[in-house]
């Protein structure tokens, strides 16, 4: 059974300072609202927060023993080298990341990078024993063109073939964030984002094998609160959130975690 990730993708928000303060609040939230903690500990759904890296020592620091994974936003696909201001996946792992979020929208519209460019940032990651958590999603043009599916279909067979079966079942994380939805306010429909998840869990199906397809998770995002996050979490192919904004106060984004378990 697929375990349900409420992921935090903290953006360029909240500094070390910051990062300890959510931290701590955090572990009081949780402690206080034991069933939350029982439901992470009990392996019902995962935690995890994505912070700056600059804030993941600190974070890490402050949650101690909560069982809640860090993650960091991007990564190199180099090991070493004469790339200033990147951060490699070794690195990552040595500050004690799990997760690696790799072509958010963000990166790709904003920062240019190509659909070239993430197989070798995703095999960095498989490489260093983390999970990568790949995001896919189309701009609001091409949905009005009614070019989604094309678009997520170009977007992971970029990746795909780079990626063995047993990685797509155990270790990929695929996150499908329509462009338009993401810190605009606008969520897409329960039967859209399930229409998309849907999709997405077959190619992973057709590249990797019946059993990828079927134990791949599959993440929602855009615009997820806890006043929508329970009706997208009933939907069959959503394994869970990549939350933005709403994850930067710990009641919220505990909010949005306690709805997806209603």
């Amino acid at each position: 059974m697929r375990k349900f990730l409420c992921a935090g993708n903290w953006k360029m928000y909240l500094g070390p300072l910051a990062a300890k303060h959510f931290g701590d609040e955090l572990r009081t939230a949780l402690l206080e609202k034991g069933e939350m903690e029982r439901a992470v500990r009990e392996g019902a759904m995962e935690l995890a927060l994505m912070p700056p890296f600059v804030s993941i020592t600190s974070l890490r620091q402050a949650l101690g023993d909560l069982p809640v994974a860090l993650g960091a936003q991007n990564c190199h696909g180099e090991v070493q080298g004469a790339f200033t201001g990147e951060i490699s996946a070794p690195m990552l792992s040595e500050v004690g990341c799990d997760y690696v979020i790799i072509g958010h929208s963000e990166r790709r519209h904003v920062f240019g990078e190509q659909d070239d460019v993430m197989a070798k940032k995703i095999r960095a990651v498989l490489t260093e024993g983390m999970t990568p958590v790949f995001c896919v999603g189309e701009l609001l043009l091409e949905r009005d063109k009614g070019e989604t599916l094309s678009v997520l279909e170009r977007q992971m067979r970029a990746v795909l073939p780079h990626v063995t079966a047993q990685e797509m079942s155990t270790r990929l994380v695929v996150a499908y964030e329509p462009v338009w939805a993401i810190g605009t306010g606008k969520v897409a429909s329960e039967n859209d984002a399930q229409e998309a998840c849907r999709y997405l869990r077959g190619l992973v199906a057709a590249a990797g094998g019946v059993e990828a397809g079927d134990q791949v998770r599959v993440l929602y995002g855009g615009s997820v609160k806890p006043e929508n996050a329970s009706g997208l979490a009933r939907q069959a192919d959503i394994d869970g959130f990549l939350v933005g904004g709403a994850s930067l106060k710990p009641e919220s984004f505990l909010g949005i975690a306690r709805a997806a378990l209603a």
